[in-house]
């Protein structure tokens, strides 16, 4: 049975006001299907989120990681299947650092893949009436910077821990200005987690 999951959102990040993944994170309930739920708030930035999530495993001990993050522009959750050891950006974190061709973890594995049922996930949150996909990249920003030291901390130290990660869409009222952009509801991104975790406990956790 797992204990406890660990959840994290980020800041808001460039000119947005609000980041959905934050609002989700803070807005859940603190247990779920009887486990108890940790959550975090990570901050945009290279230098300081890794360490974050690396100390957040090590402290906490979960038995499931999921990380949240923004994906502005996207038609619907995006469930990341791969963290590529590299971080590469066109446009600055909220320190006004801009990584070109930078790796993540010297010698570290060149990519790691999500340990979450992300195929089960996407279809069972479909199976809600909600709107899901795989996807193949997490980008090569800060998002994929956290996901893949998740991911390698947990593989170096032989852990069981679930790791993964999910890309939302924008909030209704951060398209008012973007026409013709995508956006799903805050209730509608909960249920998205919702079935996440329920998928995750239920595949691994359930006997």
């Amino acid at each position: 049975m797992a204990e406890k999951i660990l959840i994290t959102g980020f800041t808001p990040f460039g000119s947005e006001k609000e980041n959905p993944s934050q609002m989700v994170v803070e807005a859940f309930d603190d247990t779920f299907c009887g486990v108890e739920v940790v959550k975090a708030i990570l901050p945009v930035s290279f230098a300081k989120a890794g360490k974050m999530i690396v100390d957040l495993i090590e402290d906490v001990r979960p038995d499931v990681v999921i990380c949240l993050g923004q994906a502005g522009g996207r038609n619907e959750p995006s469930i990341e299947r791969i963290a590529v050891n590299l971080n590469d950006s066109n446009k600055a974190d909220n320190d006004g650092d801009i990584p070109e061709e930078r790796v993540i973890v010297s010698g570290g594995a060149s990519a790691y893949f999500s340990s979450l049922p992300i195929k089960d996930i996407v279809k069972n949150i479909k199976a809600s009436g909600l709107p899901a996909t795989v996807s193949n990249t997490a980008g090569l920003f800060v998002c994929n910077h956290v996901f893949y030291l998740a991911l390698h901390y947990v593989s170096v130290r032989g852990l069981a821990t679930k790791v993964g990660f999910i890309h939302l869409p924008y909030l209704p009222q951060q398209v008012i200005d973007k026409k013709g952009k995508p956006y799903m509801s805050l209730c509608d991104m909960l249920t998205v987690l919702k079935v996440a975790i329920g998928t995750t406990i239920n595949k691994f956790y359930k006997y």
